[in-house]
Formats: structure tokens, sequence, C-alpha cells
């Protein structure tokens, strides 16, 4: 689990890369590299208010995966307080 104080999602990660996603940490925030085609998911769930899961990591990897999780709660008042 990571903190951070913004989400930066990049679309322009090319599928020839070899990566589903990558995920790197940049000063006090995390960047999240997406294809073009995760990026449209992504925007149409932001849209309808439901969880995405974006998988990060080589695409014929058989190694553990690091997961993005985005959630929507119930209540902010104790989310992201401070």
């Amino acid at each position: 689990v990571t903190g951070a104080s913004f989400v930066v999602f990049n679309g322009a990660l090319k599928t020839s890369s070899g990566f589903l996603a990558k995920s790197s940490i940049v000063e006090d925030g995390l960047m999240v590299q997406i294809t073009r085609e995760t990026m449209e998911s992504l925007r149409q769930a932001l849209r309808d208010k439901k969880d995405f899961k974006i998988t990060c990591g080589k695409v014929d990897s058989g190694d553990v995966k690091e997961y993005v999780d985005i959630c929507w709660v119930e209540n902010e008042e104790n989310t992201n307080k401070g």
C-alpha cells in the first residue's frame, strides 16, 4: 500500500512495450502509465463511479504483479484526512 498526494494517469503506453501498465513514485505522488485502451476503460469507470483495477507489470511475466486499485467509498469524511 502506497499513500500519495496525487495520482497521474498517462495513457501513452504503447502495447508494443511489453507492459500491461507501469507505476512509479514521482515526488510525493504516483504516476501510472497505461495503454490508450485501459485509459478509455478507466474514464468510463470514473464516469460510472465504479471501482477499477489496473494490473502493472510485463505481459508475459509470471511474477507477482503490482495493482493500482481505484475504489469509491461511501463516506469521504474519514478518508484522506491530512
